[in-house]
């Protein structure tokens, strides 16, 4: 019979700890959790009134969306901005999985994403631990972190220098997968040089 993980938060012996916990939001975590999201705006606010000064506002607002439109349609600048949005959703669904798990400290506080970019098979997030949490939690975790952010599969690497540091690789695509199966010409040939072997022989 298979034992759980000790690290696995399931096993919390401070069941009734459950009840009374809240979340601690401090304003400056929030608005560092939500930096994407609040400097999106405010930057095509401020280049619609750049644009304003020199072209009438419909005109402003209209090349601000083509400029948008073009950038959605190219398949360079399409992947970049999609590579982003992954990241932003990436990033709130590690912060979920940390506060359903219960990787989080007796107060509440969830563990801080420094960091997160793009790579070439997904995502890669660089996570600050509180007191009380470790690499070995995340990895307790790892089949719940990929679930959460509908990947493949997610791999935890603690820092070599600072163990309160964890690199956590999000995996949604193998680049090494054949995309376009090529068949071989040999197989065509093969019926073919059968056919032939049989007709030399029978001579």
């Amino acid at each position: 019979m298979p034992t759980r993980s000790a690290r696995n938060h399931r096993n919390n012996p401070y069941i009734l700890d459950e009840l009374m916990l809240t979340a601690h939001h401090s304003a400056i975590g929030t608005l560092w959790r939500f930096r994407t999201e609040l400097l999106i705006p405010l930057i095509v606010i401020d280049v619609v009134k750049v644009l304003s000064l020199l072209l009438p506002v419909v005109v402003a607002t209209v090349v601000v969306g083509a400029f948008t439109t073009v950038v959605m349609v190219l398949p360079w600048t399409r992947r970049s901005v999609t590579g982003r949005v992954w990241c932003i959703l990436s990033r709130h669904r590690i912060q979920r999985v940390c506060y359903e798990t219960r990787m989080h400290t007796r107060s509440g506080r969830l563990p801080l994403v420094l960091r997160i970019s793009p790579t070439q098979v997904g995502e890669r997030a660089l996570i600050w631990c509180r007191a009380g949490i470790c690499a070995e939690d995340f990895e307790a975790h790892a089949g719940e972190i990929a679930a959460a952010c509908y990947a493949r599969e997610a791999r935890i690497e603690r820092s070599k220098r600072r163990a309160q540091l964890v690199q956590v690789h999000i995996v949604r695509r193998d680049p090494l997968a054949a995309h376009n199966v090529i068949a071989s010409g040999l197989a065509s040939n093969l019926p073919a040089a059968r056919e032939t072997d049989t007709f030399t022989a029978a001579r």
